[in-house]
């Protein structure tokens, strides 16, 4: 399977390798959230994504939608270091495997990972090609299941993983994008990624007290 647009944030290795020298570079989390591109049957119906784009479920807010979903894997600060956007039909394993699959130099750096996820990446056979690679997936536990390592502390990472989400669709308008073509919507989405890592960047260069606030920019 072949993503149609992914790529690794820009200023994202440099706050990775200060996360790394101050002993937070071994974690990380993924998730995914809709990108709707169309919101009509003849939008859909006329739109130059289709093909790419396509309709999905977003269960935070119980509400169908027709577009992409974004996927990010991003350090425990929030600092987005890999994405990708893909049609919302194709499974949540199957894009992190590609993601992981086309940045695996990125990955080889570090040793020990801990990737924190939620229950859609659970998988035996999934989890241990990560294994391979180094990576060690926490997630909540299923219903059969006994409660997993790292289980009680997921709740906390849970919050982090909804701010990153609040901060790239409240104050960077990531729903509001406007792209109407394959180019249009991947270069907005990119341009909405690199903001909030500059200014995760800039932050840590600062030394400010919360690197990932960007009220500092939000005029």
């Amino acid at each position: 399977m072949s993503l149609s647009w992914q790529g690794v944030a820009a200023p994202a290795t440099d706050a990775a390798g200060a996360e790394a020298r101050r002993g937070q570079g071994t974690g990380g989390f993924t998730d995914s959230t809709p990108v709707p591109c169309g919101t009509s049957r003849l939008t859909v119906q006329r739109s130059n994504l289709a093909g790419w784009a396509g309709y999905g479920y977003c269960a935070s807010h119980s509400r169908f939608f027709w577009g992409l979903r974004l996927y990010l894997v991003c350090t425990p600060t929030g600092m987005p270091i890999m994405w990708a956007l893909a049609n919302p039909k194709i499974g949540e394993r199957e894009v992190l495997a590609a993601i992981l699959e086309v940045d695996a130099a990125l990955i080889a750096r570090r040793e020990g990972i801990l990737l924190i996820s939620d229950k859609g990446f659970a998988s035996r056979p999934f989890e241990k090609e990560l294994a391979v690679q180094g990576i060690e997936l926490v997630r909540p536990s299923l219903k059969r299941e006994k409660k997993r390592y790292g289980e009680p502390m997921l709740k906390k990472v849970r919050q982090l993983i909804e701010s990153v989400t609040d901060t790239l669709k409240g104050q960077l308008d990531l729903e509001q994008h406007g792209g109407r073509t394959f180019e249009g919507v991947a270069i907005r989405v990119a341009q909405r990624i690199l903001a909030m890592a500059a200014g995760i960047w800039h932050n840590n260069k600062t030394g400010a007290r919360v690197t990932r606030s960007l009220v500092a920019y939000d005029h």
